[in-house]
């Protein structure tokens, strides 16, 4: 539909439903989610013109002397949202930030990944992604008390969890969300629902309100769902691995029937430019200090830049071919996690894919043995690299990055390493000399 076709279906539809209040969507560069409400007479006026906020008050927004901003709706994200009043109905939209004066507000991570999205349509392709976000449920939001002891694909017998698994998908498809599968992870207590691959501007939203309603669900039920990256060092932490894909209409451009991958010469180019830039982006992708709590070897998250097709220590797995689904081929980058900016994250996955493309690199071979088992000599004579082992290296790498400043922007990239050089020092308050001696040279 055209905005104008949308807009209308969108005034039809809150009238013929008595949708009173709708809430207006955003996130700031950490991957907040915002909102505020407006009443349903304002619902017009907002869809043509916008509704004001105060940027200053958003982490990585605006200075206070140019804070003034509008928030305009996408009549394409309008949906309804479940457990509303029985008297009457709220709705969401998401919304694209602008300035006053009608333009984009470059700080806006949501118009961050329609900029990288272009790039990659003028280019030929649509980008497509199916993240699988992890997490765990606890008893309280003041301990890290599980409420089960299952492990991976358990049948357990019937618990709060498998009701909390139900009613979330429940809400996701009430909110037109596409749910695959769902079931118990590794680590106790820790659970993933998966949502269908789309494309990656819907996927963010997606992951935006999946993330919403696991959490409320878990609330409703005076629990705690926590999304937080490695909750308990004793066990697996949470990953978001995401799948990805480019396409050329409805051809996937990244399958070939002749190669023993099935891989397209150009899915390998952007498998090597994942490769070669992911240090510069785990900062964006693993965005928090307890990320790097996560990746560590021996709980099952990528440490070392490497490939292969059945091996999950390698940083990017490619999930074997079945006959007659040319359009299932893709890669998996195993080493986000789901506490990221999903805006942020798309962009600079797809902008190092999309680098690979474009400097036609070639990746190294593909790696299937057990990485964590080589020692650092074999691992070394073989070129296999590491990610960044703290957020202060991975912030280095960012900060220093060409690509990333490309594919954030220079508002975004600026605002991100600034913001996450505070929570460095602010944290390095706590640490021990030892981290003090091996960090600070780094600043």
């Amino acid at each position: 539909m055209t905005r104008a076709e949308s807009v209308e279906y969108v005034l039809k539809t809150a009238k013929d439903h008595n949708v009173r209040f709708i809430r207006l969507w955003f996130t700031d560069i950490l991957g907040t989610l915002k909102s505020y409400s407006i009443a349903y007479n304002e619902l017009e006026r907002a869809l043509e013109d916008g509704m004001g906020l105060d940027g200053s008050s958003i982490e990585g927004y605006a200075r206070i002397d140019e804070s003034d901003m509008l928030a305009l709706p996408d009549p394409d994200t309008f949906r309804i949202m479940p457990w509303s009043n029985g008297e009457y109905q709220v709705g969401r939209m998401f919304c694209d930030i602008k300035h006053p004066s009608g333009e984009q507000f470059e700080g806006d991570p949501r118009y961050v990944l329609k900029r990288n999205l272009k790039k990659a349509a003028d280019m030929g392709f649509t980008f497509y992604v199916g993240p699988e976000l992890e997490y765990f449920y606890f008893k309280n939001d003041r301990s890290t008390e599980f409420l089960d002891e299952g492990g991976y694909f358990d049948l357990t017998p019937r618990d709060l969890a498998t009701d909390l698994r139900r009613e979330t998908i429940v809400a996701l498809q009430d909110m037109g969300i596409i749910v695959e599968y769902a079931h118990h992870e590794v680590a106790p207590s820790q659970h993933e629902i998966d949502i269908r691959y789309t494309d990656a501007l819907t996927m963010a939203d997606n992951v935006m309100t999946y993330r919403l309603l696991v959490k409320d669900v878990a609330l409703r039920h005076g629990l705690h769902a926590s999304f937080m990256p490695k909750p308990v060092g004793s066990v697996n932490g949470s990953g978001m691995h995401t799948h990805q894909s480019l396409f050329k209409g409805d051809k996937n451009a990244f399958f070939d029937a002749k190669d023993s991958y099935y891989l397209s010469t150009m899915a390998k180019q952007y498998i090597a430019g994942i490769l070669k830039y992911a240090p510069e982006f785990t900062a964006v992708t693993n965005q928090w200090i307890n990320s790097y709590k996560r990746l560590v070897p021996g709980f099952e998250a990528p440490v070392y830049l490497s490939w292969a097709r059945r091996n999950r220590a390698d940083l990017v797995r490619v999930p074997e071919y079945k006959p007659g689904h040319e359009k299932s081929t893709r890669i998996e980058l195993r080493s986000a996690d789901p506490g990221c900016n999903p805006y942020l994250a798309f962009s600079v996955m797809l902008a190092s894919g999309l680098k690979g493309i474009e400097e036609k690199l070639t990746p190294p071979a593909p790696i299937e043995e057990n990485v964590y088992e080589m020692n650092e000599a074999e691992r070394a004579k073989r070129g296999i690299g590491t990610l960044p082992g703290s957020l202060l290296e991975a912030l280095k790498l960012t900060e220093g990055s060409d690509l990333m400043r490309e594919a954030l922007g220079d508002h975004v990239h600026k605002a991100f390493i600034s913001n996450k050089k505070i929570e460095w020092t602010e944290y390095s308050a706590a640490v021990t000399d030892w981290e003090l001696k091996r960090y600070l040279p780094l600043l």
